[in-house]
This record gives structure tokens, C-alpha cells and sequence, in this order.
């Protein structure tokens, strides 16, 4: 009898601390899905040709300078990728990761800033789902540009892996991460999903469902971007 009370008083004790962990990590998803509705609804935004030849986008609310002292900084959002053996179905379920690296902490000047990354081929994103990455080194990255058309960009633009955009105080602009570092956000995933597994288990081996908290930003790219419009000979 003793043992079922001590037992019961530890479920009563552990499960609302469990809860809250899963709102937390649920709130980063929504909090995402609400960064990018508002970046893509900003008139000289991202270029449509390019949000459409993403094979995964990762989204970075708010990240703050300061976090790993001076210089540094933390991020915590998501990325999300297209489904299909060639990234070219719909929109799957999504994956936490963190960004860090000293580079940002100069960039931001104090401000929260909200990040938006576009992973524009397989290499990228085989390297975003296989281990921790450092922007510049591991894959390719440019400050994206912006506007109606990415018509006019530059070749370092047009070849890189991963397109990186901000906003801080409504001002919206490409910026370069690179020395920055991405990585999945193992335990974030696991208390969000509620077991233990890797990105790319998540993502490209579709174990789980899309979670409550991520219809709205699924549901926000495939009206966005229902199609991926990349060069096939690409995917492959």
C-alpha cells in the first residue's frame, strides 16, 4: 500500500513537470510558425523563386546576444523540410534545433532577432540532419536576398547551401551567419515528441506524426510553396 501511494504521489509530482517541458518545446514550434507568417507576409520579403527551390527552411525566433557572454549567442526554433525520397512532397513534420556561435552576438547589437534559413539543396540538408554544422565550413552559407525576384544575385548567392535572413526591430535584411553553428536540438525533441530521436529520423524517416503545434506552419508552407520548383537533376 505504502509503495502504490509513494508511487502515485511521484506521478502526481513528475507528470505537470513533464507537461510543462512539452508546452515549452510546443510553444517554440508555434512561436516559429507565427516568425515566419510575419516575414513572408513583409512586401519586399523573401524571394518567391527561392522560398520555392527550398528543400527545408529552419526558423529561429528571437534569438538573443549574450546568451554564452560576451559576444555570445543562442537560438532555439525549428526546421522543417519537404517530404519524399527527393523533397518533393509536402511538408513534414518538424525537427528543434539550436544555432550558436560568438559571429552573431557583433551582428545582432543587443536586439532579439528572429532568423529565417533556407537549405537549398540535399547536400545541405543530409549535412543539417547528420551532425552539428558550422556555417561557412561544413555547408556553404550567404546572406539571402530579397524581394519579389532573386533575379540579380550573385553566383556566391546563387550557389550556397543555406540562405540566411533576419529581423530585428521590423527591419528585415539578408545576413551572413557564417562561424555559426547549427545543431538538432536532441532533448527538446524527445520531451516534444516524447521519445528519443534523431533529426533525420524525425524528418526524412517520417517515425512521427506532425505534432498539434505545427499544423498551422505546415499548413503555412504548403499554401506558400505547395511545389518544389528545383531543377530535378538537384534532387537527385
Amino acid at each position: 500500500m505504502k509503495t502504490l501511494l509513494a508511487l502515485l504521489l511521484t506521478c502526481a509530482l513528475v507528470l505537470p513537470a513533464l507537461a510543462a517541458d512539452n508546452e515549452k518545446e510546443e510553444d517554440r514550434v508555434k512561436d516559429s510558425s507565427e516568425v515566419l507568417k510575419e516575414i513572408l507576409d513583409i512586401p519586399d520579403d523573401i524571394p518567391q523563386d527561392l522560398l520555392d527551390k527550398a528543400e527545408c527552411v529552419i526558423i529561429l525566433p528571437s534569438v538573443k546576444k549574450g546568451a554564452f557572454g560576451i559576444g555570445g549567442s543562442y537560438g532555439r526554433g525549428v526546421m522543417i523540410c519537404r517530404s519524399g525520397q527527393h523533397y518533393t512532397g509536402p511538408w513534414g513534420a518538424p525537427a528543434l534545433y539550436a544555432l550558436e556561435g560568438v559571429n552573431i552576438g557583433f551582428q545582432l547589437g543587443g536586439q532579439a532577432t528572429d532568423f529565417v534559413l533556407l537549405v537549398m539543396n540535399p547536400k545541405g540538408a543530409r549535412s543539417l540532419l547528420s551532425s552539428k554544422v558550422k556555417l561557412g565550413a561544413n555547408a556553404s552559407a550567404a546572406a539571402g536576398p530579397k524581394g519579389r525576384s532573386a533575379e540579380g544575385a550573385t553566383d556566391v548567392v546563387m550557389s550556397a547551401e543555406i540562405l540566411s535572413y533576419s529581423r530585428s526591430k521590423g527591419l528585415f535584411a539578408g545576413i551572413s551567419l557564417e562561424g555559426s553553428t547549427l545543431r538538432s536540438d536532441g532533448s527538446a525533441n524527445e520531451k516534444l515528441y516524447g521519445q528519443k530521436l534523431s533529426a533525420k529520423q524525425i524528418i526524412r524517416e517520417g517515425k512521427v506524426k506532425i505534432p498539434a503545434s505545427a499544423e498551422e506552419l505546415v499548413a503555412l508552407l504548403n499554401k506558400k510553396t505547395p511545389k518544389n520548383r528545383s531543377d530535378p537533376k538537384s534532387l537527385q
